[in-house]
């Protein structure tokens, strides 16, 4: 297949002229926990006030792990794989995706910006709103957001740091897969499951390519 290129700098490009846009395209990777911790807490509260059993809370909690685990699946195939062949579409592209593949250690660029995360997370709030009841939402949301976080975590971590753990450096070579040798397969981030069931798994031969 096509080598596209790729840069092992760890610096920011620009991407747009306008400065706040820039500014809105690059977070520290800190940020989300920040902003998405409390809410996950102010939701696990409003589960327990909404008189939400434990059971249910760690069921539905699980179950927003769970639907994280696809969404990410499904969006990172999907969408941010999606090849448009016009001129607009190359460029959105290439904002919301290419970059990364272009520039996979750009430290400002590896976990969501807020400008992005926040729509995100209040569209799926109320897309959840539609089918479950107040009381399981509040519970299945934190789950959801919690998933997020742990994705964008971890997508940090593999692109800058080297783990002691066999799990952990199995899930970074499913990534760094992703990224160095097949960019059509491995879709999973923080778990191979939904490429395992969606056949998008890299083979047992590939997986003893080195990094």
């Amino acid at each position: 297949m096509k080598k596209n290129f790729v840069s092992n700098s760890e610096e920011s490009i620009r991407i747009f002229k306008n400065s706040l846009l820039e500014g809105l395209s690059k977070v520290h990777y800190l940020v989300p926990l920040f902003i998405f911790i409390p809410v996950i807490i102010f939701f696990i509260v409003q589960a327990f006030a909404h008189q939400l059993g434990l059971a249910g809370f760690f069921v539905f909690f699980l179950i927003g792990l769970l639907v994280w685990s696809a969404t990410e699946y499904l969006l990172h195939r999907f969408i941010f794989h999606y090849y448009p062949t016009s001129g607009i579409g190359k460029r959105i592209h290439f904002i919301f995706h290419g970059v990364h593949h272009d520039y996979p250690k750009d430290k400002k660029r590896l976990v969501m910006p807020p400008s992005a995360s926040i729509p995100l997370a209040t569209l799926f709030y109320f897309l959840f709103s539609l089918v479950l009841k107040q009381n399981q939402l509040f519970a299945l949301f934190p789950g959801f957001l919690l998933g997020y976080l742990i994705y964008d975590m971890l997508h940090y971590a593999m692109h800058h740091y080297n783990f002691k753990s066999g799990i952990m450096k199995k899930i970074k070579q499913h990534h760094m897969l992703h990224h160095y040798h097949d960019s059509s397969k491995g879709y999973g981030v923080s778990s191979a499951l939904w490429d395992d069931i969606l056949q998008t798994k890299f083979s047992k031969s590939t997986q003893h390519v080195n990094e």
